[in-house]
């Protein structure tokens, strides 16, 4: 662990450097994303289920190809602080290494409770750090998670009707247009007035309703896509899978905290491929640490007992 910022670090910078490369249209995009996952912990007496945390890094050229991902994960905690302090440390120190044009800073995740008050509180207010200039970052609320509310909107509206998936069709092709979430509203809006929802539907209308509504300043897809901006949140909706799932998840597995901290942490520097660096800074850093042979151990061991 004590090695893994720096060789993060290092990985993203280089990745910059080939984004700038190529020719194409875009600016170079420096893409964050963080999201949580359920995992199961053991304690005494039985296990609990907290929701942990990943966070992505990612750097796309001039012609939006993804160059690679690095990773962070946390087990559960209460507000995710040590999460979004590695991730700010993180930043740092890419922005602090970076010696090229400033890559267009993008923020794609869904709009939960801890991904919104780190963008508000952190990002926001992220300065860089060698020129003290204040950072300019785009947030987009992940469009499919946008979608989900969109097929919300219509069960209300027209339950199991086939109209149901015609309107959420519809609506997805507006989202992408310049003005589209106004549009989408508007149409929502409109049919509410005209179905007289009541009872659990229109309870059910009123969340999704309200979920775009308020979001909609970070929904501007069409802005997004003409900036080469990422516009879904899939590569850290992916890291849930492959940094938890496929080795944390598996059946009948428990894991207290420290345990699976330890497991996260080699996977994401695994991952993030940067274990090769890693290995070689803890290699260096201890080169001197002797460790006894069986005989050696005996005889210390026979020596103390005297």
């Amino acid at each position: 662990e004590e090695h893994r910022l720096e060789a993060q670090a290092e990985q993203v910078v280089a990745r910059l450097e080939r984004a700038q490369a190529p020719r194409g249209r875009h600016r170079p995009v420096l893409a964050v994303g963080r999201d949580g996952i359920t995992l199961g912990l053991g304690i005494k007496g039985g296990s609990i289920f907290e929701v942990a945390t990943t966070a992505t890094i990612s750097v796309y050229d001039r012609r939006d190809r993804r160059l690679g991902t690095v990773y962070l994960a946390r087990t559960p905690e209460p507000g995710q602080a040590t999460m979004s302090g590695q991730l700010t440390q993180l930043l740092h120190e890419v922005l602090r290494r970076w010696q090229g044009p400033l890559p267009r800073l993008s923020y794609v995740t869904d709009a939960g409770d801890n991904e919104t008050t780190y963008y508000q509180k952190v990002l926001r207010r992220l300065r860089h750090p060698r020129t003290g200039e204040r950072l300019e970052w785009t947030w987009v609320v992940d469009y499919y998670h946008a979608s989900e509310r969109l097929w919300k909107m219509a069960e209300a509206l027209f339950g199991t009707s086939p109209r149901v998936w015609s309107w959420v069709r519809k609506m997805q092709k507006l989202l992408l247009k310049p003005g589209g979430v106004g549009r989408v509203l508007h149409s929502a809006a409109a049919l509410r007035s005209r179905l007289n929802l009541c009872g659990q539907r229109l309870t059910n209308f009123k969340r999704a309703y309200r979920y775009v509504q308020t979001r909609r300043e970070y929904m501007r897809y069409a802005a997004c896509r003409r900036l080469g901006l990422p516009i879904g949140s899939g590569v850290t909706e992916a890291a849930c899978k492959t940094v938890f799932t496929q080795r944390l998840k598996l059946s009948g597995m428990r894991w207290r905290w420290g345990g699976a901290q330890t497991i996260l942490t080699l996977r994401v520097i695994l991952l993030s491929g940067v274990w090769s660096q890693v290995y070689e800074r803890t290699w260096r850093a201890h080169s001197e640490v002797q460790v006894g042979t069986p005989d050696q151990l005996e005889d210390s061991a026979y020596t103390e007992a005297a």
